[in-house]
């Protein structure tokens, strides 16, 4: 029997004998101010953690809550009183207000109010504390915080306005909002779900993987034969060791194409992580063809349980490990585990996001050391906001940032646009691992580049790349793509790669490419892709071309280029098809003018002039900040937090996913006809996906080859429609067909 008087946070009925446990309020608040107390204290403010736990559901103390908790759990009450609702949020908020002043918003209570919603505007946050009185029946006198405490602890820790830029601010409430939201589903998880709360966490720390790495480095080494390409990976893994003892902040790892960047990258980030007793190692990849790469490699050396890897293409049911499956699957909610392998999306989405799904795992980041792999593809549209971003994550919360890749982008000093009112304050210090005496570039350089702007066809593109065997042609666009590759001769074998193909397709496309090229039975292997391919994906061939674009991508597709050294020299050739009338647009115009302006006699792989040529590239800017972060973020007293997270978006979603039939897709769609909407479904049919523009859309539901299954989800019903070498084809088949006749 529940006595009438007792408040209920939780409660749920014993399967065994029918009996109800109760989470009483104050044992739910007090052990979520415990979990919230501990997240914080990483960053020195336990006691704010501490005081967001005890006030966040003050609220359920509400006549109105206590008796609709009662209700939906078919309870008895005695209150016959009819209440217009039971929200509890806002309570919690105007105590927060009331003992501290309306300094707090901001840092208490916009996250009180907003812990189930996701963080206000300051306006919504201002009405919500004025709309609505204190309730009469919530006790104020019971509350054990410290004022005088929490105060002289904010003065202390390294978020004093005497020691912190106050644009930084913004950052600092979303970690506790962070540190409350992870913290109250956690208590809640282990009173309602004890089984799944014990399922969580990694046993291994970054100290105990150290050695596993280690040892597959030195067998890699043992088995190795003794190159000039191997004595610098050595080389290069030397100085990571070296220099990972240094103090916490900003690193960078420039490495050419074939000089063991990935392990010598992991090598320094796990030594500095053990060094200063940091938590875990973040890395973040731009493209989910290199994730899958990576986070393979690293699950062969550190075991399927001490990896994360959490992008939308990937799914925890495919993990056969039962125990493993259900320990990813809890993780991807919060990042507790010692490795993390993600996507620059994820990453700095989440820290502009105003969402408690997004943000819980933010907390998890401190103390955290993050490898940013390929740098140079940060968005130059967004670069402020996660410049800043980046250097308050260093400043407040103790990450050390690496920055990997072939061709560094200036990310230090002042970083100037089109006018200087768009320049701003870039990395103050980043310190370069590799030293210029080293000249990598000149000992790692196994391509010539050579470079003809003038304007070609089609014809001549395909007719260019067919005097060569085993050639990659990587072209800007999709219809590029596929018009090279209907016109490469039918011999031997030719390959198409792009997004008109799924995730699973071009997966599999990619370990087909791999497995011809070692196999002498196959003398004739022609690839043509879009861009998809020139980072980080390990594919080797001795010839590359590159349609036109900036530096960074040219010398990203000559990295596909001769990549370990098997023959004396490679070729990578840059051409323009612009006698087609493919004329580039937008970014990707700005940074081929940035490299057509740089002498063209440059050593095009000398970090000297990938310097000059990012120099051109932001002069061509004007702005860094496309969305105005600075107007939503930057003002203390005036934080747009639910704005500036739908705003904050690095990928332009104006497309419309269709699921196409590929493997078991459609056995799939039927499940989903069938059952609905559940999220392990949806990550397994998120492999057979294709985004196309809503205009391609458009004209394909016009001649009726997709169909709606259910709101919003779309299938492609004319399987026709979809080609097993290039995948989703935009023209309608049928009347292709009709003039074929």
């Amino acid at each position: 029997m529940i006595a009438e008087r007792q408040l209920i946070s939780h409660l749920y009925q014993n399967k065994e004998n029918g009996q109800w446990v109760i989470q009483s309020n104050d044992e739910h608040q007090k052990g979520v101010a415990k979990i919230a107390a501990s997240f914080a204290k990483r960053f020195e403010l336990p006691s704010w953690g501490y005081a967001l736990g005890l006030l966040h559901d003050k609220g359920k103390e509400r006549a109105a809550f206590q008796q609709y908790i009662r209700k939906v759990n078919g309870l008895s009450t005695d209150d016959k009183k009819h209440y217009n609702d039971h929200a509890h949020a806002f309570v919690g908020g105007i105590l927060a207000k009331d003992f501290m002043g309306k300094d707090v918003l901001n840092l208490l209570a916009n996250q009180i109010i907003s812990h189930h919603t996701g963080l206000y505007d300051y306006v919504e946050a201002e009405n919500i504390l004025q709309e609505k009185p204190l309730p009469e029946e919530i006790d104020k006198d019971n509350i054990n915080i410290d004022i005088p405490l929490l105060y002289k602890e904010f003065l202390e820790s390294p978020f004093s306005k005497f020691k912190v830029d106050r644009k930084h601010f913004h950052h600092l409430s979303r970690m506790l909002f962070s540190c409350l939201v992870d913290a109250d589903r956690l208590d809640t998880e282990q009173f309602m779900n004890l089984e799944s709360w014990q399922k969580r966490k990694c046993s291994s720390t970054v100290v105990d993987l150290l050695p596993k790495l280690e040892a597959h480095l030195q067998k890699l080494q043992l088995d190795a034969v003794d190159t000039e390409v191997n004595r610098i990976r050595r080389k290069v893994q030397e100085q990571c060791s070296k220099t990972s003892l240094g103090e916490k902040g900003f690193y960078s790892l420039t490495v050419p194409t074939g000089g063991g960047k990935t392990l010598s990258s992991l090598l320094w980030a796990m030594k500095h992580a053990a060094n200063h007793a940091m938590n875990r190692i973040i890395i973040a990849i731009p493209y989910t063809s290199i994730i899958v790469q990576t986070a393979g490699l690293l699950k062969k050396i550190f075991g399927e349980e001490n990896v994360l890897e959490h992008h939308s293409n990937f799914n925890p049911d495919d993990i056969k490990n039962e125990e493993v499956r259900e320990k990813a699957k809890l993780a991807t909610e919060n990042w507790d585990y010692p490795i993390i392998v993600t996507t620059n999306v994820q990453l700095f989405e989440s820290m502009f996001s105003n969402r408690p799904s997004d943000c819980r795992k933010l907390h998890n980041i401190v103390n955290s050391v993050i490898i940013l792999d390929e740098v140079q593809t940060l968005p130059t549209d967004f670069l402020q906001p996660i410049v800043d971003a980046m250097k308050a994550y260093q400043k407040m919360f103790g990450v050390s940032i690496l920055f990997t890749t072939a061709s560094q982008p200036v990310l230090s000093g002042l970083i100037e646009g089109a006018n200087p009112k768009v320049g701003f304050k870039g990395i103050e210090h980043i310190m370069e691992i590799i030293p210029t005496e080293f000249a990598l570039h000149d000992k790692l350089r196994r391509v010539k580049l050579e470079i003809d702007n003038t304007g070609k066809t089609y014809d001549e593109i395909a007719a260019k790349v067919s005097e060569y065997d085993k050639v990659l042609c990587i072209v800007n666009t999709r219809k590029d793509a596929k018009e090279l590759y209907n016109r490469l001769p039918d011999e031997g074998v030719k390959i198409h790669l792009s997004r008109m193909m799924c995730p699973a397709h071009i997966s599999e496309t990619i370990c087909k490419i791999k497995a011809l090229l070692k196999d002498e039975a196959h003398p004739i292997v022609r690839v043509i892709a879009t861009q998809l391919v020139e980072a980080g994906v390990d594919i080797d061939f001795p010839v590359v071309f590159r349609q036109e674009a900036g530096l960074d991508s040219v010398l990203q597709a000559a990295g596909r280029c001769n990549r370990e050294g098997k023959n004396r020299i490679g070729h990578t050739f840059v051409f323009s098809l612009s006698a087609e009338k493919r004329i580039l647009f937008g970014s990707m115009a700005a940074a081929n003018n940035a490299r057509l302006n740089l002498p063209t006699d440059s050593d095009w792989f000398a970090p000297s002039t990938m310097e000059k040529y990012f120099q051109q590239l932001y002069f061509r800017k004007d702005t860094f900040d496309k969305k105005d972060m600075k107007h939503y973020l930057y003002k203390l007293d005036e934080l747009c937090f639910e704005t500036a997270s739908k705003e904050f978006r690095l990928i332009d979603d104006d497309g419309m996913n269709v699921i196409v039939n590929w493997e078991n897709s459609m056995g799939l769609v039927e499940n989903l006809k069938k059952s609905g909407c559940t999220y392990s479904l949806m990550k397994q049919l998120a492999k057979f996906t294709v985004g196309v523009h809503r205009s391609n859309f458009s004209q394909l539901i016009k001649y009726g080859a997709v169909e709606e299954i259910l709101e919003g989800i779309y299938v492609l019903a004319d399987r026709a429609q979809y080609d097993n070498a290039i995948g989703l084809k935009l023209e309608n088949h049928w009347m292709e067909e009709i003039l074929m006749i």
